[in-house]
């Protein structure tokens, strides 16, 4: 049995929490409908791009590489400066759903490269140009496109003319179930020298607002020997972590904070907010910072130059709870790495039909890992949003509100998604499609996202499965019976579960079937008209 398939072995039968860290950050939160407080509903123009880096979310985190707990309680992801940059770059960019002939797109390149199902190995790559991000440039290009005209990419600006641009490599071995190790290695491509400014962040989510009395969990700077520095994080649920990084970077402080100076031009809070990295690497405002070393968001800086051609490195440690005597960056370190590059190698070998070439089978790893690097945590409490909205039927509210029939909706799990930048947001006729491809990986997982669709968290008394946070109540079609009975066939191997999952999702499925019936089916002929397909959007009897 190869180790990751024991991985997979031991969360399901001993609990152990092989997957409770792993790729869970979204890529977008800004402009999505539950950070959207808006009178009209516009969530695209409610929260912007240019406020995320200011602007604290309320219902989950963003960033570069983003990593964190399963309840998305404490976060990691990555920073980057080019030296020339008008903002830190902290988050992907891209145009919002009016601003060009193909709105709501990405108009950066990344790549998720390689993952394990439990996440015991991961890579991912995001290439940084070395000349000042056209962030104004692509946003007016593209408004002044018409349909018929192609759209306006970052390759078409020439910021990565002369291959000037950074490799920025971030790889993740797990030496324990809590225990990650992260390399961040930058390559310069160009013809000549260049500096690059790299900042880990350690963040707790703001969640604050939920319990008013609770403890607030604090990140601080922690005794450390010499060779690296340290970031200690405590927090009454989750418990104690702390993040070595190796070297002697410059540790910052702040809170994950709006800064309602800056955003609507109100006194603040307190006086270190959620953009104060971004004021003192773009802005040289050092004053910016908590200089007591506390706060719920911190960073590592690091400064470097790289030579034209030249790859350096950083590393670090994200563990609970550490030995007194750790050596975070000892020789154990890179045997770590190597270790779990050669298991995940190993496990997608036994899955891989044996036929294919090299180049098929990177094709296929590739494609799987893309899937696991787009889990997300997904939080979503209808009951709370739609009072928050005077829009709560059952509290009386009069106001009317997007998905105002699902107040009884409470989301906050590990959810797969179409795309966590364009799309982060399930999409439940797509997943019943992703568990076809993820149980060739993870069997278990594939099983608990169909579970979690039909479980009465999600499902509506009605039968109706929701569809997406834009609309829960548009009409998807009835693919999960299909997506249960095609995942139970190959699944069977794995015991009486299987048989036990397989009736308590049937007995789901017939409220949905029920639900089909009676409100799909006007000629009762079993012919089920409507339904929002993805196919443009356009159903074959109608819009919708």
């Amino acid at each position: 049995m190869n180790p990751e398939k024991q991985r997979l072995d031991e969360a399901r039968e001993q609990k152990i929490p092989w997957r409770k860290w792993g790729p869970y950050l979204s890529e977008r939160q800004w402009g999505t409908v539950r950070e959207d407080y808006s009178e009209d509903g516009n969530a695209w123009v409610y929260f912007t791009h240019d406020q995320a880096r200011s602007r604290a979310y309320k219902w989950g985190e963003d960033g570069l590489a983003g990593l964190s707990d399963d309840q998305q309680l404490l976060c990691w992801s990555l920073a980057l400066w080019n030296g020339a940059d008008s903002i830190l770059k902290e988050r992907l960019f891209g145009l919002n759903n009016a601003e060009g002939n193909h709105g709501e797109d990405v108009k950066e390149y990344y790549f998720y490269l390689d993952s394990t199902p439990t996440h015991s190995y991961m890579k991912y790559l995001y290439k940084y140009p070395q000349q000042p991000f056209p962030y104004d440039q692509l946003v007016q290009t593209n408004k002044q496109r018409t349909r018929d005209e192609m759209e306006y990419e970052l390759l078409d600006t020439g910021a990565f003319d002369e291959n000037r641009y950074f490799d920025v490599f971030v790889e993740v071995a797990k030496a324990a179930p809590e225990d990650l190790l992260i390399r961040i290695r930058a390559v310069n491509h160009g013809p000549d020298p260049a500096e690059l400014h790299i900042l880990p962040q350690l963040l707790f989510r703001d969640t604050s607002w939920m319990e008013q009395d609770a403890p607030v969990p604090e990140l601080s700077a922690a005794d450390a020997a010499k060779g690296y520095r340290a970031i200690r994080a405590v927090h009454a649920t989750l418990g104690e972590y702390v993040l070595y990084c190796e070297g002697d970077p410059e540790l910052l402080f702040t809170d994950n904070a709006t800064n309602r100076r800056r955003l609507f031009n109100e006194p603040n809070p307190t006086p270190y907010v959620k953009d104060a990295f971004h004021e003192v690497v773009v802005g040289a405002r050092p004053e910016a910072v908590n200089p007591a070393l506390k706060g719920t968001k911190s960073a590592a800086y690091y400064r470097l130059v790289i030579s034209a051609g030249e790859t350096q490195e950083v590393r670090l440690r994200l563990c609970s709870a550490p030995a007194k005597n750790i050596q975070p960056f000892g020789k154990a370190y890179s045997t770590v790495f190597a270790a779990r590059l050669a298991e995940a190698d190993a496990f997608y070998a036994a899955i891989t039909p044996a036929p294919l070439n090299a180049d098929r089978r990177m094709v296929m790893r590739q494609a799987l890992s893309g899937m696991l690097w787009s889990k997300q945590y997904y939080y979503y409490d209808l009951d709370t949003w739609l009072d928050e909205h005077g829009a709560n039927p059952v509290s009386g509210g009069k106001l009317k509100s997007r998905n105002s029939d699902w107040y009884h909706m409470t989301n906050h799990h590990i959810i797969s998604m179409p795309d966590k930048w364009e799309y982060p947001w399930y999409a439940a006729w797509d997943l019943a499609f992703h568990t076809m491809a993820l149980h060739l990986v993870d069997p278990d997982f594939a099983n608990q996202q169909l579970d979690l669709m039909m479980s009465d968290l999600y499902l509506h008394p009605n039968g109706q499965i929701p569809a997406y946070e834009w609309n829960f109540s548009d009409v998807n079609p009835p693919v999960h019976a299909w997506a249960t009975f095609f995942n139970y066939t190959r699944n069977e191997s794995l015991g009486p579960e299987q048989v036990a999952f397989l009736k308590n999702i049937f007995n789901k499925l017939l409220l949905n079937f029920n639900w089909w019936v009676n409100r799909k089916d006007p000629g009762g002929r079993n012919v089920f008209n409507g339904g929002f397909l993805g196919l443009d959007n356009i159903g074959v009897f109608d819009r919708s």
